[in-house]
């Protein structure tokens, strides 16, 4: 742990199954931390180590405590309770030899604890049983990462007689696959130190929105850039029919309810693409709305916001895949938004974090934010 001249501490742990402090010394020798929380594509780390050359090699290579598969728990102390930023392992090293002294660096990244998910591909068939109920067995299948799993509902039940669930590949390609059916989302987010949450389901935007990112606003403004886009390409509205089993008659797809709610805007904007759902046909009403539902959830939403924050006049550790108010920008930007990606970079006296928000349309669909 090392402490910022701003109040900000860090905190690291590591360990081969269950994460504890590193040994003495080695976290001196920590110059810089990036953390990178993404909804869609998983979380990652690294660090930068300033080395030193011993008899043989780099001392912290020798060490052993940065080696391959190694778990690294990385938290961020703004008052008393660490807010834990990734619970990940180490998957890759790179070492950068320098002539000058003290200028030697070796920079180890990694992944969450996704990876542990993605490593061994197996042959498995899941007869009379929805997504949901395989999800919770593939998770109970690593206890030693302490994941808690978290799964919603799904609403097709495959029957044998028409269908079976088949694993043809990693645990995390297969609940990878089932989320994208699905229209949901699946991520490990760390709930404590040692303890992780495995969400499977649509995406969360319930819950008391995060402090408000704040600009124009004199002494309360915290940050330090912001922009806006707005993709009119990116909705996608989806069309098809199935067969009813017993007439031979082909039948409009029944809609479901978008799982994207609350809403977000006050205006949404409307689908200028359309999508032919083909695989549908052959399908039940229930799994062929299912498909148009979830080809539809995938489209990225088409505002979009990035910008970078102080991480000591925000107060707090923005988190992704939670809602966050935006103050300052105007009407048609104001309001809450889903935090899609937040990067953390911390150096010693620093701490940075940037971002990207995104929602459905423009437009305030509340007068105000939280704070």
């Amino acid at each position: 742990m090392f402490a910022s001249l701003l109040g900000i501490r860090l905190l690291v742990w590591m360990g081969r199954t269950i994460p504890a402090p590193p040994p003495p010394g080695l976290l001196d020798t920590l110059g810089e931390v990036e953390v990178t929380n993404d909804a869609r594509s998983g979380d990652g780390f690294r660090l930068t180590f300033t080395v030193t050359k011993g008899l043989l090699d780099y001392d912290a290579i020798t060490a052993g405590a940065l080696e391959p598969m190694t778990r690294v728990v990385i938290a961020a102390v703004m008052g008393v309770v660490p807010e834990v930023l990734i619970d990940g392992v180490i998957t890759h090293q790179q070492l950068a030899p320098s002539q000058e002294p003290g200028a030697s660096t070796l920079t180890v990244m990694g992944h969450d604890l996704r990876t542990a998910l993605d490593l061994t591909e197996r042959n498995a068939k899941y007869e009379n049983q929805p997504d949901f109920i395989i999800f919770n067995q593939l998770i109970a299948r690593y206890p030693q990462f302490g994941l808690v799993p978290v799964a919603m509902p799904t609403t097709s039940i495959p029957i044998m007689l028409q269908r079976t669930p088949r694993q043809a590949e990693t645990d995390l390609a297969f609940i990878e696959r089932m989320a994208q059916r699905n229209g949901y989302v699946f991520y490990i987010e760390p709930v404590t130190v040692g303890v992780n949450t495995a969400y499977f389901g649509p995406p969360s935007r319930v819950g008391l929105p995060q402090p408000a990112l704040t600009m124009n606003m004199g002494a309360d403004s915290n940050l330090k850039s912001l922009s806006f886009s707005n993709d009119a390409l990116a909705p996608t509205g989806v069309e098809g029919t199935f067969v009813e089993p017993f007439t031979r008659t082909a039948l409009p797809i029944p809609p479901l309810p978008s799982l994207r709610v609350p809403p977000l805007a006050s205006s949404a904007a409307a689908p200028l693409r359309t999508r032919l759902a083909r695989d549908a046909a052959h399908q039940g009403p229930t799994d062929a709305a299912l498909t148009a539902l979830a080809a539809s959830m995938n489209a990225a939403d088409p505002v979009r916001g990035q910008g970078e924050l102080d991480g000591v006049r925000y107060g707090s550790v923005l988190r992704a895949r939670r809602l966050v108010g935006v103050r300052g920008a105007g009407f048609a930007h104001n309001g809450n938004y889903y935090v899609e990606r937040v990067t953390h970079l911390i150096r010693r006296g620093s701490y940075t974090q940037q971002f990207s928000l995104s929602r459905e349309g423009t437009g305030a669909l509340l007068p105000v934010v939280r704070p």
